[in-house]
This record gives structure tokens, C-alpha cells and sequence, in this order.
């Protein structure tokens, strides 16, 4: 298997790598990982793994690589300019969910794992930011006549904290994506329609 391994172009060798790895990591942790699991589950010999890649961690942090761009450009459609902000919105979170859905070993790895893995959250970050930046834009932008003083980037914190825990669930598969993806579209309106109490004393 490993001589027929080595015949496959440069790029099919590394995504075969890296499938095995985020396989192998999403079941044993990282740090129950070894490079002779992922190189048994990828069926090449463990020289070729360290010749691509000189490390755990080193494997590790590409792995983040890889599937941090993967969920990037699962959230491309709700970039689209023809659909309005709230359907944007929408398209954003079935967008995400659907991408953990469909890459629940992706989900173990680039959240759970990484997160909790100083070395390797801020690689995390970067995608979560621009998830939350991208989220406070349509809030903004699908609001009439905020409240003064609306902080859309504190609510968009607070909504992708909410989709990350219901994102927990549908990994689980507790719930599934349109069940989730209404759950959060309705906090995300509610919470936007809500009013300020007025002091009614005094």
C-alpha cells in the first residue's frame, strides 16, 4: 500500500495525510494521538508523515490550517450581495451548521481540540473573528431604528457563542441544522426587537 501511496501526486498525498490526521485526532485527543496511528490510518510508512510534516504539532497545526479555510468558505454564499441582510443572516448560520454537520471530525479538531490547546487557539481565532465580525455586519445592517448605543459586535459575540454550543449538539446529533439554524435566527431577531425599560418609578 505504501509503494502505491508514493506514486500519487504531492498534493493527494498531503490531503490523505491530513484526512487521517484530523480523523485520528478527533478520536484520541491530541495528545493521545501518535504519529504511528495516523500514519497506519493514512497506509503510508511513518518516515513519509515526518517527511511531510516534522512533527505532531506541526501536523496538528496544519490540520487547524486546513480546516479553518474549509469553514471560511463554507460562510462564501452569505456574502452574496442579491440576497438581503436577514436571508444573509440565515445563509450564514445553515452555512456553519451545515459545515459542522458534515464535518463533525473537522468540528472536534478545529474547535474543541485546538481551543483548548494554547498553542494552537490563536490559529482558531482568526476564523472565529472573521465569523463574528461577518455576523455584527448583517445585524447592523438588518436592523431599523436601533436602540442608541446598540453594540452590534457584542451581540454577534454572543450569537456565535450560542451557534458554537448548538454547534456542540448537532455534532452530537442532538438536533439537526434546521432546527438549530431557526433556534438561532429567532434569538438573533428577538433579542434585536427588544426595548430598553423605561424607569417607571419616580
Amino acid at each position: 500500500m505504501a509503494g502505491g501511496t508514493k506514486r500519487l501526486p504531492r498534493a493527494v498525498r498531503e490531503q490523505q495525510m491530513l484526512d487521517a490526521a484530523v480523523e485520528v485526532f478527533s478520536e484520541n485527543g491530541f495528545h493521545n494521538t501518535s504519529m504511528d496511528a495516523i500514519a497506519a490510518r493514512a497506509q503510508i510508512s511513518k518516515p513519509m508523515l515526518y517527511l511531510y510534516y516534522g512533527s505532531k504539532d506541526e501536523l496538528f497545526a496544519a490540520c487547524i490550517s486546513r480546516e479553518g479555510q474549509r469553514f471560511v468558505e463554507a460562510l462564501t454564499p452569505a456574502g452574496d450581495p442579491g440576497l438581503t441582510p436577514r436571508d444573509q443572516l440565515r445563509v450564514a448560520l445553515e452555512s456553519f451548521l451545515g459545515f459542522v454537520d458534515a464535518h463533525r471530525n473537522s468540528w472536534m479538531v478545529l474547535y474543541r481540540q485546538a481551543m483548548s490547546q494554547q498553542a494552537f487557539a490563536g490559529q482558531v481565532r482568526s476564523s472565529r473573528d472573521r465569523l463574528i465580525e461577518l455576523t455584527a455586519h448583517l445585524l447592523e445592517s438588518s436592523t431599523r431604528d436601533p436602540e442608541p448605543g446598540t453594540d452590534f459586535a457584542i451581540m454577534a459575540v454572543a450569537l456565535v457563542g450560542a451557534g458554537e454550543a448548538v454547534a456542540d449538539r448537532i455534532a452530537g446529533g442532538e438536533i439537526d441544522v434546521e432546527k438549530a439554524a431557526d433556534l438561532l435566527e429567532n434569538l438573533a431577531w428577538r433579542g434585536l426587537a427588544g426595548k430598553k425599560r423605561t424607569d417607571q418609578h419616580g
